[in-house]
């Protein structure tokens, strides 16, 4: 089985939660013998080509021009995702081996889209999040955009794989989408990157950093977006430090801070409140390691990949009831929820968990067995290869099969030949596409890139 991985992002160049979903789905894949290939976006910091360690082959693509707007880096990235995909698969197709194409989130529907057709191939799409639930619903022409090119993507796809049944359930409801056609495989984690050896003198050390010695730590990791819930984290904070003054919240993450700076200010919470930007990699999960509990107060959250990685390292979580997070975050088992939206709530929980250590440990401690059950990444790997192979078996009894150019049935090479298809891989064309009437502004958060620490 050969799978064509098709997203804009992939580390080192991290832009939100699909980068580290590709990459450590892909490396579980490899594990168990498929071939992956990752087609992706150029960075300064990284090869156009490689094969990593893990046996992952990653092409990063350059765009033609300078692009003029969001909407249009995105379409100069579809086309030459797909010239370098047509390149691909003109070596390959003699061979005939299984290929399927996996496009994560509209950003990768119209090469998806385009090759799908011209090959007669089947596409797999993954839906990380969708335009409705981050902003409450479809507001303007830029999500309107968004919005349908997310229905296309939904559309053509064999099926749909989403990290929660609160995305099925959206899914469902937003793009008419059947029941039928979407797999729900959790999202993991690489746990072993937070368990590490360190001594106490290390974490005290670690802690200093960013907090008295007296002082607890909540730990807070996310976007500076509107649906990641920041502002009911600072006005729960002024609840929870007028009951435990020792406390210090500590928020980690890249993007516009300015306002929520300036409401802790106007708060007197400037120095109960400590915003350390970006981080990543080994400084990142020292910090969780050294924090006394995470906090995550999403007002939407299709699945929470930091709730898991807070479990990882050990530390107690808690969550609001949002989405996904019901799923990751079951309360009184393995965390503690909130309502969501509900800053009076979340301090409630915060509290029960500074207040009652050893029931914090006790859920922790059941959170970190079943992260070991349901949300290691070889077990999601083996269920998303299941669904590859129920796809491929499918394909190959439908109508597609007798008009695919991969040698599955007989004639494929005179249909190649009339789609020109050799031709077009070697003048690297693409399909031209005309440009959009709305133009989109790139995502609120902003761009990271470091290198991925050695697993």
């Amino acid at each position: 089985m050969r799978v064509m991985m098709l997203s804009w992002e992939y580390p080192p160049r991290i832009v939100g939660g699909i980068s580290p979903h590709v990459h450590d789905l892909s490396e579980q894949l490899a594990a168990l013998g498929v071939e992956v290939h990752v087609v992706t976006k150029s960075t300064p910091s990284a090869p156009d080509e490689e094969i990593e360690r893990s046996g992952v082959h990653v092409h990063r693509v350059h765009l033609d021009a300078a692009p003029s707007d969001f909407m249009h880096e995105i379409q100069l990235l579809n086309a030459a995702t797909e010239r370098r995909v047509r390149r691909l698969l003109e070596d390959w197709r003699p061979g005939g081996q299984p290929t399927i194409f996996h496009a994560h989130d509209w950003l990768s529907l119209d090469s998806a889209r385009e090759l799908k057709y011209e090959y007669s191939l089947p596409l797999v799409a993954t839906i990380h999040a969708t335009e409705e639930g981050r902003h409450g619903g479809i507001h303007g022409e830029t999500s309107q955009a968004i919005h349908e090119l997310e229905y296309w993507l939904t559309y053509e796809a064999w099926r749909v794989i989403v990290c929660s049944d609160f995305m099925k359930g959206e899914i469902e409801r937003s793009f008419d989408a059947p029941a039928d056609k979407i797999d729900v495989i959790f999202n993991g984690v690489n746990a072993a990157k937070f368990q590490f050896d360190w001594s106490d003198e290390e974490r005290t050390e670690e802690r200093a950093l960013v907090a008295r010695p007296d002082e607890k730590i909540v730990l807070y990791v996310g976007r500076f977006v509107r649906e990641k819930g920041i502002q009911v984290l600072l006005n729960a904070a002024g609840v929870v430090i007028s009951r435990r003054p020792n406390t210090k919240f500590v928020v980690v993450g890249g993007g516009h801070r300015q306002h929520f700076e300036r409401f802790t200010k106007w708060a007197h919470l400037e120095d109960k409140v400590l915003f350390t930007g970006f981080m990543a990699n080994r400084s990142l999960h020292q910090l969780y390691r050294a924090a006394d509990l995470a906090v995550f107060p999403s007002l939407y959250e299709p699945f929470g990949i930091v709730a898991l990685e807070a479990m990882a390292a050990g530390l107690p979580v808690v969550a609001s009831d949002a989405g996904g997070l019901r799923e990751v975050v079951l309360h009184d088992s393995t965390g503690t929820l909130s309502f969501a939206n509900n800053a009076e709530s979340l301090a409630w929980a915060i509290l029960r968990v500074l207040d009652d250590p050893t029931r914090a440990h006790r859920l922790a401690e059941a959170a970190g067995k079943r992260l070991r059950k349901d949300f290691d990444w070889r077990r999601l790997a083996q269920q998303t290869v299941s669904v590859y192979e129920r796809v491929w078996s499918e394909f190959l009894a439908s109508f597609w099969a007798q008009r695919t150019l991969w040698p599955v049935t007989p004639g494929a090479e005179q249909r190649a030949q009339e789609r020109h298809v050799r031709e077009k891989a070697e003048a690297g064309l693409a399909t031209p596409r005309p440009r959009p009437a709305v133009s989109l502004t790139p995502p609120a958060e902003s761009v990271q890139e470091g290198e991925e620490e050695p697993v």
